[in-house]
C-alpha cells in the first residue's frame, strides 16, 4: 500500500493530501530513509514522522484497505515518542 493512502487508512494523519505534503517535504522517513508518498510499505516497516514538536516512530502491524476507528490503531504499533523542544 502506498504511504500516503497508509497514513490516512491507519489515521496517523488526518488526510490523504496532507499526507502526500507531509512526505514531499521530508519529514517522513521509512527505514530511517526519506520516503516519498508512492512509497510502497511492507508489514514490518519502521515509519518516523516529524511533527512539529515531536517525533514519532510506528511500526507496520497489518495492511488494510480500510478500516473502522476503533481498528485503526491496531494497524501499527508505537515504538517510541519524543518531544522535541
Amino acid at each position: 500500500m502506498r504511504l500516503d493512502k497508509y497514513l490516512k487508512v491507519s489515521r496517523l494523519i488526518k488526510r490523504r493530501t496532507l499526507a502526500k505534503d507531509v512526505s514531499e517535504a521530508g519529514k517522513i522517513e521509512v527505514n530511517g530513509r526519506v520516503a516519498k508518498p508512492a512509497h510502497v510499505l511492507k508489514v514490518g516497516d519502521i515509519i518516523t514522522l516529524h511533527f512539529g514538536s515531536r517525533i514519532v516512530k510506528a511500526r507496520v502491524l497489518s495492511i488494510l484497505d480500510s478500516t473502522r476507528k476503533a481498528d485503526a490503531s491496531l494497524m501499527y504499533e508505537i515504538i517510541e515518542e519524543v518531544k522535541v523542544l
